[in-house]
């Protein structure tokens, strides 16, 4: 029997699950948003990491077919996405009957009248998140439940008269958390065969496109594959889905890591700090590592490595969320933004507004001033962004400088102008050095994590830096 190692990063903001195998390799990847219930987040993580570690293993039998053949390729890409998209659809499911149940209790005068606009609103957005996830890349862009139906309900809520907007939105908020922490279990076998149904609708839809030159001609090349030849392709995977879905993903140690470890149902010694965790994890993809700069939703931390990956010094700020996720989260609420929206704007402005506030209440006070006195959306948000790259070069500078090659770490990392300013500013500081910013960046953490379970060592920080620090 194979066996596998798990890391669960129980974040502020997001819960991350990473399985390794016995050679270090990456097998599966969760990840979800933390709700009020930890334990639901962490184990949803941990399903989601299987069901990518099965998709992994599929790969891996027909990785001579997906090299050589583009349609096993791009339809193992698509099948992935429309497997996300059948999750999905079961949780909206749940959802429509809470949101529906919800509105049946109302005691509004005109609660009819707010069941029929519900009615309509959730008519509009099934069929756009669907068209979105199977034709476009949703999936990719936008991972968490919430943030994909919140989005296209606000949406459509902002649409209908003002006397709805207060009773649609109350529904949607009493509805929406206890749907997130339901933990539901998925049949992989199920899902997978559902999800070659609804391939074999795209392709037959695909039949008639043509190059139109928007897309690079590898696209066309396996889109052209795939739709000509997917039935050999889902004729092979066939064979092998019974196998993989009844295989044992058999966990042989976790480790548990992150905001709100202490919450994990691990035992002690499988419980370890986020700093340890993100230097182990950041220092496994890349050796040369010896700064790391993790920004969580709830903390930062520049991190100083030895040639092991352990910690030899670190700086934190855990006092203010002030230049952390939760941050970039209260500034993507005042202006009406999503988290995914709030780089691309940053990166779109002429000039940086200067912000003085160190606090996030403080900060977004400053930014309403500014509104009201004119300043442009996008300067502000550039300002905003620089101010955080600010602080947390100030905690580089306290552990130690950036020292051999730079890794950036944490959720943060997905965030373009955060990314720029991080680059800019290292190199203003010390010079050209090798900057490492991988996709993974927000599973760096589990990472780690999963490594000290296969290790099975133990570490702890130096003891003469524990130092939390505000700015």
């Amino acid at each position: 029997m194979n066996k596998y190692y798990l890391g669960i990063d129980l974040g502020s903001t997001t819960s991350k699950a990473v399985i390794i195998n016995e050679e270090d390799e990456i097998v599966g990847r969760g990840i979800t948003n933390t709700r009020a219930n930890y334990k639901v987040a962490a184990d949803i993580a941990r399903e989601e990491a299987i069901y990518d570690a099965r998709f992994t293993l599929l790969s891996n039998i027909i990785k001579q077919d997906m090299e050589a053949k583009p349609e096993f390729k791009k339809y193992m890409e698509d099948i992935r996405t429309v497997f996300q998209y059948q999750q999905f659809k079961r949780r909206m499911e749940s959802l429509e009957k809470m949101l529906k149940k919800t509105v049946t209790e109302f005691t509004y005068e005109n609660k009819n009248e707010i069941e029929k606009k519900l009615n309509t609103i959730l008519e509009t957005i099934r069929p756009k998140i669907r068209n979105e996830f199977i034709h476009g890349n949703l999936g990719s862009k936008n991972q968490f439940f919430r943030d994909i139906v919140s989005e296209k309900y606000n949406l459509e809520v902002s649409k209908i008269g003002k006397e709805y907007y207060e009773p649609l939105m109350l529904a949607f908020d009493k509805s929406i958390t206890p749907v997130e922490n339901e933990m539901v279990q998925y049949n992989f076998k199920e899902l997978v065969l559902e999800s070659m149904t609804v391939l074999e609708e795209k392709y037959k839809g695909l039949a008639n496109e043509q190059e139109d030159g928007s897309k690079e001609d590898w696209y066309y090349a396996e889109l052209n594959a795939v739709k000509n030849n997917y039935k050999n392709v889902e004729y092979s995977l066939r064979e092998h889905i019974e196998t993989i879905a009844g295989q044992e993903i058999h966990i042989a140690k976790m480790v548990g890591t992150g905001y709100g470890r202490a919450l994990l149902p691990f035992p002690e010694d499988c419980i370890k700090s986020e700093i340890l965790c993100h230097a182990f994890g950041a220092h496994a993809v890349f050796p040369n590592t010896r700064t790391v700069l993790d920004i969580g939703g709830q903390d930062t931390k520049a991190i100083q490595v030895d040639s092991y990956g352990l910690v030899t010094s670190f700086h934190m700020n855990d006092r203010c969320a002030a230049g952390c996720g939760r941050y970039l989260g209260y500034i993507a609420d005042e202006f009406g933004l999503s988290l995914n929206e709030l780089g691309p704007e940053a990166n779109s402005a002429t000039k940086e507004t200067t912000i003085c506030s160190t606090c996030t209440v403080f900060a977004g006070a400053e930014v309403k001033e500014l509104l009201h006195n004119g300043e442009e959306r996008p300067n502000i948000l550039a300002g905003l962004h620089k101010a955080i790259v600010q602080r947390a070069m100030s905690l580089i500078a306290r552990s130690g400088g950036v020292k051999n090659e730079f890794t950036f770490t944490g959720g943060v990392a997905r965030n373009q102008a955060v990314l720029k300013y991080v680059k800019q500013m290292v190199t203003d500081s010390y010079g050209q050095v090798t900057m490492n910013i991988h996709t993974d960046s927000i599973f760096m953490g589990a990472l780690g994590g999963a490594m000290f379970a296969r290790r099975n060592i133990s570490a702890d920080l130096p003891t003469a830096k524990k130092t939390a620090t505000t700015n």
